[in-house]
C-alpha cells in the first residue's frame, strides 16, 4: 500500500481515529508521518501508545536512579519516550520491564517472525538439525541400525534442500 500523502513510498504507519462517530484511516510512509507530527498534527506513536497501557512510573519503583551502564538511559528517559535506549537496557532493567513485556506482548521472550515464504525451509532445517543430534546420540549409544536409518533420512532431506535451492536460483 502506498502512502496517502506522497504516493511514492510504502505506507508503514497506519493511523485510525474516530471523531464524532466517523472513522478516519490514514496510511502514511515513515517520512510523511514524521512531517505531520512536526507540523503539530500528532498521530499514533509508540510512546503515547505505551503510556496508555501502563504507568511507566510504576514500572521503575525501586530502582528509579539506576542507569544503563552502556547508554546512560534511566527511568526518566523510559517514562518520557516509552522505549529503552539500547539492547543492554533490557538486562539492566530486566526485573522492572519483564511484567510489562508479558502484559503487552503476551511473553517476555522474543520468538521472531519468519516470512511465510521461508517457513517451510526453516522448519526443514530445524528438523535436519534435530536429526543430526539424534544421529550423534545413536552413535554414542552404539545403536548403529538407528544411526544408519537417521543417516539415510538426513541425506534424503539434504538432497531435497539442494534440489529446491537449485530450482529457486534458476527461477530468479
Amino acid at each position: 500500500m502506498k502512502c496517502e500523502v506522497c504516493g511514492k513510498n510504502t505506507a508503514t504507519v497506519h493511523y485510525t481515529e474516530i471523531i464524532n462517530e466517523e472513522l478516519r484511516e490514514m496510511h502514511l510512509c515513515e517520512w510523511c508521518a514524521q512531517q505531520k507530527e512536526a507540523l503539530g498534527k500528532p498521530h499514533f506513536f509508540t510512546a503515547e501508545f505505551l503510556s496508555g497501557l501502563f504507568d511507566a512510573s510504576q514500572v521503575f519503583t525501586e530502582k528509579q536512579t539506576e542507569k544503563c551502564a552502556q547508554c546512560g538511559f534511566g527511568h526518566s528517559n523510559f517514562q518520557k519516550l516509552g522505549r529503552l535506549g539500547c539492547s543492554e537496557c533490557y538486562q539492566t532493567f530486566k526485573e522492572q520491564i519483564t511484567p510489562l513485556l508479558k502484559r503487552v506482548h503476551g511473553s517476555s521472550q522474543h520468538v521472531g517472525n519468519v516470512p511465510s515464504a521461508h517457513k517451510g525451509i526453516i522448519n526443514v532445517r530445524k528438523d535436519l538439525s534435530r536429526l543430526r543430534q539424534e544421529l550423534k546420540t545413536a552413535i554414542s549409544e552404539e545403536k548403529f541400525e538407528e544411526a544408519a536409518r537417521l543417516r539415510d533420512k538426513i541425506k534424503e532431506i539434504e538432497k531435497n534442500i539442494t534440489a529446491t535451492e537449485k530450482s529457486d536460483n534458476e527461477s530468479q
